[in-house]
């Protein structure tokens, strides 16, 4: 009777600090099971059997032979999200590029023992995202912050795993932002179809414009959508529409846009289109699609990109401003274009030891694009912004979260200039760490 009395006042005694470390538990819990932890890196090996001289083109049999090696960490990064219940969720990514940046002081003795800053590394750091979301239905969800605007095959999957080659396909990645993103607002949704099993998802987005100023004859409107400062210019805004039509298992169409001014979104801001009476109306029109099934995949794209006013843009007192102006002082195009398709067979698909369990993909890939397509009166021309580039290599998925990656490609110019083959491996993954 004594123990028995004793076990109850201990229990008792103890249930207040065994019922806090239950509440407490179950709020860990509770808040683990909210959180979403992710990302996906790529590590890339290459020997380019071409020079990689800035003058490459402009004296093309100076650098005939020329061969040089780049090891690189193209993108490294981390996702973050939380559901805080009752439809509201937060995501942000990080994304480090090409290692990041780094700087040091250092006493340089050679300098009379002066303290100087200098830079030790190259690369970049970047918030892709970082947005809150309500989600109402599958048919509508509004987001609000950074986003990714999908415009292109690439942007709408950039991740490693979502493409063959070691690197991002040239043509997209060369004339587009990639990835793109910009703060602004997006509507989304799913929305199922008459079919069984079809479905269309669509995204519309309104976000702060391009900036003409950083428009190149190399990249089009690659660099468009960064900004050197501490804050992103709207003086001008743009629209961002895209569609995806799902009318079977395993094919995905999808149709994007852009459209937007882009002169006038600089600063500080300088009335340049009143000035020059120029606007610099982007449009960008773009396809691509994904096939999946039966051991084979198929991706394919085209992008077209049309600058008003680009003459006149390329003449742009600003953009000659030259120290250390973050603008581009070289010529842009009217008209820029990519297209490309790539299509790889899983050999251990028909194996019956190896389907399901491992994947081994032989793949090619073609693309064509142009950074540089004169338009009416443009007398301008550059040869060396025509490419076209072929790639053939394999993918090994020994689980489905990473892949090796080996390829040999093939970039061949005009007939000016020289060829550019390279050979490059690369492993990648792409994986959340933890489950809902």
């Amino acid at each position: 009777m004594k123990k028995y009395i004793a076990s109850v006042l201990i229990l008792a005694l103890s249930w207040p600090a065994l019922a806090q470390d239950t509440v407490q538990k179950t709020g860990v819990q509770k808040f683990l099971g909210g959180l979403t932890v992710g990302g996906y890196g790529e590590v890339a090996l290459t020997r380019n059997f071409y020079s990689d001289n800035v003058y490459r083109y402009a004296q093309p049999e100076k650098y005939k032979g020329d061969q040089h090696g780049r090891f690189d960490i193209p993108h490294a990064v981390i996702y973050l999200g939380y559901d805080f219940g009752k439809g509201w969720s937060m995501q942000t990514e990080v994304e480090f590029e090409h290692l990041g940046t780094g700087s040091a002081v250092e006493r340089e003795f050679e300098e009379a023992g002066e303290w100087e800053a200098e830079t030790e590394q190259g690369g970049e750091v970047e918030l892709e995202q970082f947005w809150l979301q309500k989600s109402f239905f599958p048919q509508l969800n509004v987001r609000a912050g950074h986003i990714v605007v999908p415009v292109g095959g690439l942007n709408n999957s950039h991740e490693p795993l979502n493409f063959f080659t070691v690197y991002r396909p040239e043509g997209e990645f060369t004339i587009l932002p990639s990835t793109w993103h910009d703060t602004g607002i997006s509507i989304w949704g799913t929305v199922p179809l008459g079919k069984k099993g079809a479905s269309m998802r669509y995204e519309a987005q309104v976000l702060a414009g391009l900036d003409a100023m950083r428009f190149s004859r190399d990249k089009f409107i690659h660099n468009g959508a960064h900004s050197a400062f501490e804050f992103k210019v709207a003086n001008s805004y743009g629209g961002a529409l895209r569609l995806d039509f799902m009318p079977v298992t395993g094919l995905r169409l999808g149709l994007s846009g852009f459209a937007g001014n882009t002169v006038n979104n600089t600063y500080p801001k300088e009335q340049l289109s009143e000035q020059y009476n120029v606007k610099g109306t982007l449009l960008v029109g773009a396809f691509d699609m994904q096939y999946k099934g039966h051991g084979v995949v198929v991706r394919a794209n085209a992008d077209y990109g049309h600058l008003s006013d680009a003459a006149t843009v390329s003449k742009l007192k600003a953009r000659r401003s030259g120290g250390d102006s973050p603008y581009s002082s070289a010529p842009v195009a009217t008209v820029a274009a990519a297209a490309g398709c790539e299509a790889g067979v899983d050999l251990f698909h028909f194996i019956p030891k190896l389907k399901g369990k491992e994947q081994f993909f032989l793949f090619a890939r073609y693309e064509f694009y142009d950074s540089y397509i004169p338009g009416p009166g443009d007398a301008s021309g550059f040869d060396f912004t025509r490419k076209h580039r072929i790639a053939a290599g394999i993918n090994y998925y020994p689980i489905p979260q990473i892949a090796l990656k080996a390829e040999y490609s093939h970039r061949f110019l005009h007939s000016d200039f020289n060829p550019e083959p390279s050979v490059s491996l690369g492993i990648a993954y792409m994986a959340f760490f933890n489950k809902k």
